[in-house]
């Protein structure tokens, strides 16, 4: 279902933005003709030698060559701009290697760089997440001393409503909304400092600012070019300080937003009551990982590693036996191993490894690796024992 509304997105975003940016296209082609025919008849030039000039300019436009002057493309401090914008996965395109050794010397270098950087991203969310929650937890327990609920004063009842909040945990429409006002203002700052400095407009400004803070990267607008800026290293050094709280600000706000995503897809699926087709009359079965609302997730709950354990021995039977296995059994086989790694690795990345037998009947799975992982941990719509 999730690819069909993505697919259904894209058929949308794409006649919109063709209904708005076509017409203007079908403009600058006109014009560009217009100009083209009359700068050939003025000086008298052939127009196939005026095509082969301009496809030699597109070459050296492509190896870093402007007709105004800016900065260096392959000096060191144009080469860091360059590696910042392949391992942030920016990739603004206005630079890109020439020779043979810069390709596969990029292959190497994006495959390790990228990674880090998104093992950097997750552990600055799991960091963000984890002040927002001690943050937004400090306020629940005050509001609640105010109205009653918990003591003020005594050791022993300071302690008992510490274990009463123990495993609350922060709301993913708080975090949401706090990271979106985050997100707003790194990018209001971000926009006066280039509409200032670069001399764009604001609007454009802003539009940069997604367009670089998302990763998305189209290089129609890119930063720090020029040659020359006044308080030049300064303005770089803010640049790339903004640059980088951008990014990870928008990226964890498109991780809780994934998160609400699923929540929506999940109730709309329990509202539609889609069936298995294999089995009619039977409910699809709820995925572990799914995020659901509280009062569905108690239904699921006795779903556990033990559950799978039966078909994974009736499959090592038939292997042992030397029966072919269909491509289902085969699945079913590897699923528990699966799991378990999923499960482990989610705990490992969080730091908090749970004790073995404890949970895992009663909660399944943490939700995921990662981000998701992260996620499913510490927000309170994503946990199963909310």
């Amino acid at each position: 279902m999730l690819l069909l509304l993505i697919i259904l997105y894209l058929l949308c975003g794409a006649a919109v933005f063709s209904a708005l940016e076509h017409p203007k296209e079908k403009q600058a082609k006109e014009r560009w003709a217009q100009r083209f025919e009359l700068f050939s008849q003025k000086y008298n030039l052939n127009k196939s030698d005026l095509e082969k000039f301009l496809r030699h300019y597109e070459e050296a436009n492509i190896a870093g060559i402007r007709v105004d002057t800016l900065r260096p493309r392959w000096d060191f401090t144009g080469a860091f701009y360059f590696v910042g914008t392949v391992v942030s996965t920016i990739g603004f395109g206005m630079t890109t290697p020439a020779t043979v050794g810069g390709k596969i010397f990029l292959i190497f270098y994006g495959l390790i760089g990228c990674a880090a950087t998104i093992l950097f991203f997750n552990l600055f969310l799991e960091r963000i997440i984890t002040v927002l929650a001690f943050v937004l937890k400090s306020c629940y327990e005050v509001q609640r001393r105010r109205k009653g609920v918990l003591p003020h004063d005594s050791r022993r009842d300071s302690s008992n409503a510490r274990l009463d909040l123990a495993g609350w945990k922060p709301s993913v429409y708080c975090v949401m909304l706090i990271l979106c006002m985050a997100a707003m203002i790194i990018s209001c700052c971000a926009s006066a400092m280039y509409s200032s400095i670069e001399g764009w407009g604001y609007l454009d400004s802003l539009y940069f600012c997604f367009v670089a803070f998302s990763t998305i990267g189209f290089g129609d607008m890119v930063s720090s070019q020029r040659a020359r800026y006044e308080n030049q290293t300064v303005y770089r050094i803010a640049n790339f300080f903004f640059i980088v709280m951008g990014v990870c600000c928008i990226y964890s706000l498109f991780n809780v937003i994934s998160i609400v995503i699923k929540q929506v897809l999940n109730w709309l699926l329990k509202k539609l009551k889609i069936h298995c087709r294999h089995c009619p009359g039977r409910p699809l079965r709820p995925r572990r990982n799914a995020v659901m609302p509280g009062h569905l997730r108690t239904r699921v709950r006795n779903i556990s590693i033990d559950t799978d354990a039966v078909n994974d021995s009736e499959t090592d039977g038939r292997r042992m036996s030397g029966e072919m296995i269909s491509m289902r059994d085969f699945l079913a086989a590897n699923k528990v191993n699966l799991a378990i790694m999923q499960k482990q690795l989610s705990e490992t990345a969080n730091g908090h490894p749970r004790p073995c037998g404890s949970t895992n009947r009663h909660n399944g799975f943490s939700g995921g690796v990662g981000a998701l992982g992260i996620m499913n941990n510490r927000l309170a719509e994503t946990s199963a024992d909310r």
